[in-house]
């Protein structure tokens, strides 16, 4: 699977990225010239090896919204070709060891350290490593399933590299044990939450894992992506206990100053997160450093002072209760479509704090003028700029306060990781375990609702939806897999959340998105509309159906590309349905 034309030194070349900080290499040798023991010689230089791996790969802004361009929750300016069931054949390609090979050459070398140093001054380092080996091998595995795992160093002709592919249980059970590794290793202080990891985001990690995994093995099973001898409550147990232990450190909590109108939302705008009892890691961003830079600097390329062709779907809108704790159908608090005003009336807060309506704040400008969002609604038009599919544009995350944005650069501070996703993976696993009880709920999912003065979930009298997308699962399933997709929205969860219920045959097959009624916009016949009104935006673009044609036996994972196939064709085979 790994590319035969992968260079023995390509584990070495790495490090040139990372050379340039640390003075203490400029008297070394060209790094041609360097045999391997002599690089780790104390524990900078280990932590100076694993900066390299602070980066978007391991750390991804949810501003960017992730990969829920590929859900039913939000909609961008073109057909998601992996929802249409339209992804071609790769032909060529690598699958990305690359980072596995990196992370093998720190594994191989560290300890040459040991003699010279106590283990306790470089242990944090070892404990990253562990942490980035996890989540590359995680990364891979969401996307190709079984893969290849591989413990060694590797040059272009090891023989390694042309072995079978490796079960994934057994890959994600590596996964869970080097996360347990690095929870071991890493420091237990909360620390800033930018700079380096600690132990609570590796059980985090290790949580999000377990879940992945245990949901996985459980609703693909009998289809062609289920796992030999399954074993789901295993990985669901693992996914509460690395819950429960962040719970139970009581470093972490719900922000909640009282004001449910605003709380959510002012959550993700803060300058500064350094101490936030929810933010547990952080990114920074600052208009005075490079833009585009790829380390922890300013690669916020994102504007959302404009759609720019992104919004959300109006099935994710649906799913937000009332006020009373009870879904929109035939339900007197909901006041319709007629204008997104109303539809936020009465309803859970969160509504009216991730999307914008045009009586909310746009832009202040530095001179204290404020333009609302009816400024932009009233140009609302097809083009690039002002281009919101469904109507429903995203605020989430964006600052009004036009003096920290330079053109199209924000300097809001992106939340990678947050107490909030720790409570719905534990409410989740305990769900799926079918062992929750109402003080589970109380200690996850009503610190959640409690926030935005939402009503708690009563596990003993949860109101029938009609329009459940799990029928066929328990009521508190059902309202878990909800406040999660309002909590996380836009976040970049959804898409793993279909994946691992292997749930697109529920919502996405057959359908296409909407969004609200083009009536009250003034540029409404810019956009396709349906038989009843609601914006269509891709009403006219799948083909040949008119509805997304995921394929159910084949999309849940990528191709591996034919030229891999074709450099190892006696161990790699093909994912299902991409033959």
């Amino acid at each position: 699977m790994v590319m035969k034309t992968l260079t023995k030194i390509l584990g070495l070349a790495a490090l040139l990225s990372v050379i340039a900080c640390n003075d203490d290499f400029l008297e070394r040798p060209p790094l041609d010239q360097v045999a391997s023991e002599m690089f780790f010689e104390k524990p900078k230089d280990l932590e100076t090896y694993v900066n390299q791996y602070y980066n978007a790969t391991f750390f991804t802004k949810y501003a960017n919204h992730g990969n829920d361009y590929d859900s039913d929750d939000l909609v961008g300016p073109t057909v998601n070709t992996r929802l249409a069931g339209t992804r071609p054949i790769v032909t060529s390609g690598s699958i990305g060891f690359g980072n596995v090979r990196s992370i093998n050459y720190f594994m191989t070398h560290y300890k040459k350290i040991e003699a010279l140093h106590e283990f306790d001054s470089y242990k944090q380092y070892v404990g990253e490593a562990y942490y980035f080996k996890a989540v590359t091998y995680f990364n891979l595995l969401r996307n190709y399933g079984d893969i290849q795992w591989l413990d060694v160093e590797l040059g272009d002709t090891s023989p390694e590299l042309y072995s079978p592919r490796t079960p994934r249980q057994i890959v994600a059970d590596r996964i869970i044990g080097c996360l347990d590794t690095a929870a071991m290793y890493l420091t237990t202080e909360k620390t800033n939450g930018y700079e380096r990891i600690n132990k609570w985001i590796a059980l985090l990690m290790q949580s999000r894992v377990a879940l992945y995994e245990g949901t996985w093995q459980k609703y693909h099973n009998g289809t062609p992506f289920g796992v030999e001898n399954a074993d789901p409550n295993k990985y669901l147990t693992k996914a509460v206990e690395a819950a429960e232990q962040i719970i139970e450190s009581g470093l972490y909590g719900i922000y909640n100053t009282g004001n449910p109108d605003e709380d959510y939302r002012n959550l993700f705008i803060q300058r500064d997160y350094t101490g936030s009892s929810e933010v547990m890691f952080w990114r920074k961003y600052d208009n005075n450093l490079s833009r585009g830079n790829s380390s922890f600097t300013n690669d916020r390329n994102f504007r959302m002072s404009q759609p720019l062709g992104r919004s959300i779907s109006k099935s994710m809108i649906d799913d937000y209760l009332c006020t009373d704790g009870r879904a929109i159908s035939g339900n007197a608090l909901f006041q319709g479509y007629n204008t997104i005003v109303e539809e936020m009336e009465n309803r859970d807060p969160r509504f009216r704090q991730t999307v914008a309506s045009p009586d909310q704040v746009w832009k202040i400008q530095a001179n204290g003028n404020v333009e609302n969002w009816s400024t932009v609604f009233s140009r609302m038009n097809s083009n690039a700029d002002l281009n919101a599919p469904t109507g429903y544009m995203i605020q989430k995350g964006y600052d009004p306060q036009v003096i920290y944005h330079i053109q199209q650069y924000g300097e809001e501070p992106a939340v990678i990781f947050r107490y909030a996703e720790v409570l719905l993976n534990y409410a989740e696993a305990k769900a799926e375990l079918g062992d929750i009880s109402q003080g589970d709920i109380n200690k996850t999912v009503k610190l959640l609702r409690d926030r935005v003065g939402m009503p708690n979930i009563d596990i003993e009298s949860i109101a029938t939806d009609p329009d459940w997308d799990f029928s066929a699962l328990p009521a508190i399933i059902n309202e878990i897999r909800r406040e999660r997709r309002i909590e996380l929205v836009a976040e970049g969860f959804r898409w793993d959340d279909i994946a691992r219920w292997a749930a697109a045959d529920e919502l996405i097959v057959g359908k296409r998105p909407k969004g609200f009624k083009a009536s009250q916009i003034i540029n409404k016949d810019e956009f396709p509309v349906d038989e009843d009104g609601f914006m269509d935006p891709y009403r006219n673009a799948l083909k040949p159906t008119g509805n997304y044609d995921f394929k159910v036996d084949r999309d849940y994972l990528d191709c591996i590309p034919e030229s891999q196939i074709v450099l190892n064709p006696e161990n790699l085979t093909q994912n299902p349905g991409w033959r």
